[in-house]
């Protein structure tokens, strides 16, 4: 949570005046108990009317003082926590955008989104709160003990007995508290992740009829995080009745010692008065400390999951500039020995992979469900970094690319077509701010989809719901090709991004990807054989090993994987036509 406080930069005046003002409000606090027992001991005991109004105004005036001081403070505070957070949001967010697949595999999506929200709130109250009462609790404690002993010295030890056991009770609950609400934000994760798997899953649950199985796994994740915000609660709650036992004491003996004072003419009434309001002063400060302490520990639990993920380094090293001194005389793509193994996994999803492709050509990529071929294509892009081996693009190993460079060299159309709220156009210029609408058209055109946007009333500025909702399954797909079309690639990147396309609409996406002026190297990930069969090149997988390749005669020929594939599909085919 320290290395956090970096980002108060730009914020030290507020930061500065913030507290200064609140110990300006607590020195005039502080003498507020010599005001009454002034009028208490000159002005009524002698019934001095004038000095009571006087006194009556000189505290009037106090509070009045007191208030501005306090509104000011809390301006400032505010100003400081906001700006603090903001700052913080903005560095969390550009990190998290930096963080390869791997990282962000690791943390998982809710636990992302809780360190933007929950934690974010969290650090903003505690920062707030910090700025008002960190310096101010702490300084009425000491001046009221100070101002108590000039006052008496003997009751001054009432005093510090009071204040010692306090410190006790407040910093051992803080030591008991502060991990139980580490994992107390560890559940809301959990929760949080069950949520978020419900909610983009709601179809699936309820074709399935799972509703029941889904409701008692969430309250079952959900009782066990009530169980635990309880039991840190309790612990929490113990501050105030504990405080106010010790203080009530306190109070207690004190006004039985100046009772007795004050029978023997050592202290006067308005002495005892002011103790009695300086001790009250210590019970309020205390409690407020008390519950600025819960807050803090939240706050450093908060702050710590933020700080753990800045300080995640991404496994990905980018150079500044592509390094093409190094640039050999190869095929376009090659892999070479190349094999992978996620962070985590038991055993590699790629195992000892080596092709090459040449520039123009059109690779199909195929196997059985879970056999590796997202994970392939994944390594071009450098979406995931190969753990044995070698990717190369253009002669040049795809870890000397500039992220930028590799970036605009791929088009990806993912497994998943995923569509942001806005119009068509802002979604198809993602990968070419400015692109013209002669090369949006174009692209969707080639992707099929040109039909489609005809049809909209609105045409290119039609609007996009969240996910693409308003759009079938079969027509997202097509806005992300084209989407992906309109940056004109070096390579296209197919991922299974043609399933929910019909037969007819799928043959003209490959016969005008095919026709294309510029045409891109292009892998195509497919479970149809009749979708890759006219490829160049024809890779089968088969749990993580290249176990085929050539083209599709070649491998009906060759590969019994392939041949099992197309088998089992050729049937299919016959026995719907």
């Amino acid at each position: 949570m320290r290395k956090l406080l970096c980002f108060l930069k730009g914020y030290e005046k507020e930061s500065v005046l913030g507290p200064l003002f609140k110990l300006f409000e607590a020195t005039l606090e502080l003498f507020v108990p010599l005001a009454v027992a002034s009028l208490i001991d000159t002005g009524i005991a002698n019934k001095d009317f004038d000095y009571i109004l006087k006194m009556f105004f000189v505290l009037v005036a106090l509070g009045i003082i007191g208030l501005a001081f306090s509104l000011t403070a809390q301006f400032f505070a505010a100003k400081a926590a906001v700006g603090f957070v903001k700052k913080l949001k903005h560095a969390l967010f550009q990190h998290m955008e930096q963080l390869s697949y791997t990282e962000i595999d690791r943390l998982g999506t809710s636990a992302m989104v809780n360190r933007m929200t929950s934690d974010m709130n969290q650090i903003q109250s505690g920062m707030n709160m910090s700025l008002r009462l960190l310096l101010r609790s702490p300084f009425v404690v000491a001046g009221a003990f100070i101002m108590a002993w000039i006052i008496d010295d003997r009751a001054a030890k009432i005093f510090g007995i009071t204040i010692l056991v306090l410190t006790v009770i407040v910093y051992g609950i803080m030591i008991i508290t502060i991990p139980l609400y580490r994992k107390v934000q560890q559940k809301l994760d959990m929760v949080s992740a069950t949520t978020r798997e419900n909610l983009v899953g709601v179809r699936v649950i309820r074709a399935f009829g799972l509703e029941e199985e889904e409701k008692k796994e969430f309250v079952q994740k959900h009782k066990s995080l009530t169980q635990g915000q309880k039991f840190v609660g309790s612990i929490s709650a113990l501050t105030n009745p504990l405080t106010y036992v010790a203080v009530n004491i306190g109070i207690a003996v004190l006004i039985w010692q100046g009772a007795i004072q004050v029978e023997y003419g050592i202290l006067t009434q308005g002495a005892v008065v002011a103790l009695y309001n300086y001790m009250a002063q210590i019970l309020e400060e205390l409690v407020k400390l008390a519950n600025m302490i819960v807050l803090l520990t939240k706050m450093v639990a908060s702050g710590n999951r933020v700080q753990s993920v800045l300080e995640m380094k991404s496994s990905q090293i980018y150079p500044e500039k592509t390094n093409k001194e190094k640039q050999k005389k190869m095929p376009f793509v090659v892999f070479e020995n190349v094999s992978l193994k996620y962070h985590g996994a038991g055993e590699e999803s790629l195992t000892n992979i080596n092709f090459q492709v040449n520039q123009g050509q059109v690779v199909g990529v195929i196997g059985g469900t879970g056999c590796g071929k997202t994970s392939l294509v994944n390594l071009i892009p450098r979406f995931y970094d190969a753990t044995e081996g070698t990717v190369w693009i253009d002669g040049i190993d795809v870890k000397e690319y500039q992220k930028k460079e590799i970036r605009n060299m791929v088009g990806v159309v993912p497994q998943k077509a995923v569509l942001f709220k806005g119009s068509i156009r802002d979604n198809l210029c993602w990968g070419k701010t400015s692109a013209s609408e002669e090369e949006i058209w174009k692209a969707l055109e080639i992707a099929q989809a040109k039909e489609i946007v005809e049809q909209k009333a609105e045409k290119l500025d039609f609007e996009i719901s969240q996910n693409g909702r308003n759009l079938s399954g079969g027509q997202r797909q097509r806005m992300t090709i084209a989407r992906a079309l309109v940056k004109r690639p070096r390579i296209l990147i197919l991922d299974d991004s043609a399933s929910a396309l019909d037969y007819t609409t799928d043959a003209n996406l490959r016969k005008a990807l095919q026709n294309m002026e510029e045409k891109p190297t292009i892998f195509i990930v497919s479970q149809r054989t009749i979708s890759i069969q006219h490829a160049d090149i024809i890779l089968v997988l088969d749990d993580g090993d290249l176990v085929g390749m050539g083209t599709h005669q070649e491998l009906l020929e060759s590969c019994e994987t392939y041949q099992e594939i197309y088998a089992s599909q050729f049937k299919k085919e016959v026995s719907n036509s």
